[in-house]
């Protein structure tokens, strides 16, 4: 699945900590602070979302691009450690 995430970190540390967790992942930088990759399997995604939640604070902000998901795009955001989702599409799942 395709996956793009894009940070607002709050300060230069959790940025570092942010970028070495996509680093790990998989993600390539392909702008200032957007990371992409078109390899990540739904079980590594919320491995990723565990991960990114634990070097994250109150402050920071970031939202994860999903496609496909059961045929549909999906948002994800991360503000003020909450965790939402919004999924957009047909509403059918892919068959």
């Amino acid at each position: 699945m395709f996956v793009s995430v894009v940070l607002d970190p709050s300060n230069v540390e959790n940025a570092r900590a942010e970028a070495a967790v996509l680093t790990r992942f998989g993600f390539n930088k392909v702008q200032r602070a957007c990371w992409e990759t078109m390899s990540l399997s739904e079980n590594q995604l919320n491995l990723l979302k565990r991960e990114l939640d634990s070097v994250t604070d109150y402050y920071d902000t970031l939202r994860i691009y999903q496609f496909p998901v059961n045929g549909n795009f999906a948002i994800t955001t991360l503000n003020q450690k909450k965790w939402k989702k919004a999924v957009f599409g047909s509403g059918q799942p892919a068959k």
